[in-house]
């Protein structure tokens, strides 16, 4: 299935139903009066998230939404029928931007959650409502008002609690295929990752966390270089970020760099989100080497945390790993909760 992350598209609120001009003509009625009934409400757009789209594909071939118009009123002060509602179903995690402003309409994250993103317009009033002392027989009615119609931009951004970056051909296809039952492309050559893949690694206690995949950054990702810019955002939404690094590489601590500089350039609070580092392909090198040890020395300096040593291909010190993830998730947890706690006591 293709990976669509973002796709604009039409929505268009049905018109409300024309009031109707009619009087009375029923027999013993006597001076009859005025009778025509108020149109009906034109049809709302609704968008509702769902579990089961993972992707905005659908809207590459369908970009217009349109909801049904009200019906006119009728005699004998009937209103008309109102509009059927339009619902666009789209993957959890759907930003809705209106295309014009760029304001944010609506961030669809649970299974469920819905919003109006185009009102029906109101039915017109049907001449009988226009009768007064001084006009005994109106013979005008109000015209249904127009629906909202709306341009809107749509960007998918992944639910995922733990997303694995790092530079292309890091390993990080490879270590969510060893910690999970995704299988992603894997081979040995730059922007093997198109999409980010999604894999779900099992606790201890049996519960289920997303791990996000996202394919590798380079300088300049922010900027729109390489394959970067296209998928920074899917990084917005997780809650810990796991750093690896290629230890095979000819700088690895300039890549480090590199990777924490477009963090800081794309904003949004990226730079800020709580890391874990992870120096990977270590069964190719000789750990004992002095160049090894100066290289991990100099690492836990700049970044000043802790590094990790892991082979994802074969699994050596993903144990060590995993626990350091569970162990930061569980703190993060607490804090919120915390924090929560706090604020409905006050």
């Amino acid at each position: 299935m293709q990976f669509i992350d973002r796709a604009d598209i039409q929505v268009a609120a049905g018109k409300g139903g024309d009031g109707m001009v009619a009087f009375r003509r029923e027999k013993y009625v006597p001076a009859g009066g005025p009778s025509g009934g108020t149109g009906g409400r034109g049809g709302s757009v609704f968008m509702v998230a769902v579990e089961s789209l993972q992707t905005l594909l659908d809207f590459q071939y369908n970009r217009i939404f349109k909801a049904e118009d009200g019906k006119r009123g009728a005699p004998k002060n009937m209103t008309g029928a109102s509009g059927d509602d339009r619902t666009i179903e789209v993957p959890c995690g759907t930003v809705v931007y209106d295309a014009e402003t760029q304001a944010i309409l609506a961030d669809l994250v649970t299974p469920g959650q819905t919003f109006c993103v185009a009102k029906g317009g109101k039915g017109g009033l049907g001449n009988k409502c226009f009768l007064t002392n001084s006009n005994r027989a109106p013979d005008y009615a109000m015209p249904g008002k127009e629906g909202e119609h709306k341009f809107l931009r749509l960007e998918l951004k992944l639910l995922a609690e733990v997303g694995i970056l790092g530079m292309p051909n890091a390993g990080k296809s490879t270590l969510i295929s060893a910690l999970s039952a995704a299988r992603p492309k894997i081979a040995d050559y730059p922007f093997t990752t198109l999409v980010p893949n999604l894999g779900v690694v099992r606790k201890p206690t049996g519960d289920g966390t997303v791990f996000a995949d996202i394919p590798g950054l380079i300088e300049g990702a922010h900027e729109g270089a390489g394959l970067g810019y296209e998928f920074l955002r899917h990084i917005e939404r997780t809650r810990l970020l796991l750093h690896l690094i290629d230890i095979t590489d000819e700088d690895p601590i300039a890549n480090y760099v590199t990777i924490q500089e477009e963090l800081k350039a794309y904003r949004r609070g990226l730079a800020d989100k709580p890391q874990i580092l992870a120096f990977n392909k270590v069964d190719a090198i000789d750990l004992e080497s002095e160049e090894i040890a100066n290289l991990i020395s100099r690492l836990k300096e700049i970044s000043g945390a802790p590094v990790l040593l892991i082979s994802a291909v074969s699994r050596l010190g993903l144990d060590e790993l995993m626990q350091q993830v569970w162990q930061k998730l569980d703190e993060m947890n607490e804090k919120e909760a915390a924090e929560q706690l706090a604020v409905a006591s006050v």
